[in-house]
């Protein structure tokens, strides 16, 4: 019997989203997500595409371990258990790979070691995507587990778009240095649209928009990044859900002379507390659209402020790439608000680039071009998937010795 099955796993630090895909022909499954654990009430919901019918259950899950043995036992449940002899490996998202890790990688010891002393440029993502390693390692200690790292494409940067202009003896000392993140949306989706536009990858330069709660923008050339918004953080870059993108650093320190705040009050303000919520108290786009419509001065200013970051990032990769052939859009805000498209290419009409306004309002899971015909630059929705990369990256790493 091939083993052609991967489990993806997604670990947070009181969740786990998982999926199960057959690779001989990228099917899903099984997919899943253990949410709030460590809580009374933690919630664990399971759909095996076999039937799509979602099993809930809801009760004490304690730690990381009890939650991806409930996983398994509800894989089990299905014929899909981790004992499968068709089971060939388990790939896992880790946020932050650095300078070291520039593709996926089989974890072993070393590389669990390298992972943990990235904590401190990963303090939220690593330990909770180290805590799913070693606990998946536990229950199946004889399969391979593969890391897929959400930095590894950005990697191809040059140096002059991967370093800061600070002293570079302190850079280096403190690995300060500019990552980027959602690396494995960004390739999945760079390489869509090339399919997209019925060329090869390295025959197509794209800017990706990935516009989550978190957004990041990225300038592929020919199928390598070359530049992209976040930086030694996601903190960088886009407006985003509560964060605040771009911003003078000497803000931080009025924050801490003028107004007396701490590193972490300022943390947690410039995460937490700015972007969309910051400047309106939403963070849903659907919401901010809604207040709008409605004549919400204060979305409406927040919803310009957001369109106005990025459309200077869609302004600025296209003098970094110097040819563009397509602009995706990706993700929550990227699928689903045209809008947001909309206004975002509004007046780059001499850059070549429009929206048609019927196709931009079609909804749709499939790939598809919103700019209108014989346009000279390609506008398009893709869907990222970004568990079905990791299932890609992982299998090709470890599928051809199983």
């Amino acid at each position: 019997m091939s083993s052609s099955r991967v489990l993806v796993l997604n670990s947070g630090s009181s969740s786990v989203k998982y999926q199960l895909l057959d690779m001989s022909d990228s099917s899903r499954l099984a997919v899943g997500l253990v949410e709030r654990i460590g809580e009374e009430t933690s919630r664990l919901k399971h759909t095996p595409l076999t039937t799509g019918t979602a099993r809930e259950w809801t009760g004490p899950i304690p730690d990381h371990e009890a939650a991806l043995k409930a996983v398994a036992e509800e894989l089990a449940k299905d014929g899909l258990g981790l004992d499968s002899p068709e089971l060939a490996a388990i790939g896992h998202r880790v946020v932050h790979g650095g300078q070291t890790f520039t593709a996926p990688t089989v974890i072993d010891d070393t590389v669990l070691a390298e992972i943990e002393r990235l904590i401190p440029v990963a303090p939220l993502h690593n330990p909770a995507n180290l805590t799913g390693i070693r606990t998946a390692q536990a229950l199946r200690p004889d399969l391979p587990q593969v890391a897929v790292f959400d930095t590894a494409f950005h990697t191809t940067m040059p140096e002059s778009a991967a370093r800061y202009a600070i002293d570079t003896a302190t850079a280096d000392q403190y690995r300060v240095r500019r990552y980027g993140f959602h690396g494995t949306s960004h390739a999945y989706v760079a390489r869509a649209t090339a399919k997209l536009l019925g060329k090869a990858p390295e025959d197509v330069n794209v800017i990706v928009l990935h516009l989550g709660n978190g957004a990041s923008a990225s300038a592929v050339r020919g199928g390598r990044c070359v530049d992209t918004s976040m930086g030694l953080t996601p903190l960088e870059g886009l407006v985003m859900g509560t964060r605040s993108g771009d911003m003078d650093p000497a803000v931080i320190f009025h924050l801490m002379r003028v107004g007396g705040m701490s590193t972490d009050e300022i943390d947690t303000l410039l995460n937490k507390k700015s972007g969309l919520i910051g400047l309106c108290g939403d963070n849903d786009m659907r919401e901010i659209r809604r207040r709008v419509d409605e004549g919400d001065e204060q979305a409406q200013l927040a919803f310009d402020i957001y369109i106005h970051r990025l459309k200077k990032y869609i302004g600025a990769y296209y003098a970094v790439l110097g040819r563009v052939d397509a602009v995706a859009f990706t993700a929550g805000v990227g699928e689903n608000a045209s809008p947001v498209r909309e206004a975002a290419v509004a007046g780059l009409e001499e850059l070549g680039l429009a929206v048609d306004g019927e196709l931009n309002t079609v909804r749709s899971d499939d790939p598809r071009l919103i700019s209108p015909p014989h346009a000279r630059v390609a506008v398009a929705v893709v869907p990222t998937d970004e568990e079905l990369e990791i299932a890609t990256q992982t299998y090709a790493l470890v599928g051809m010795n199983t």
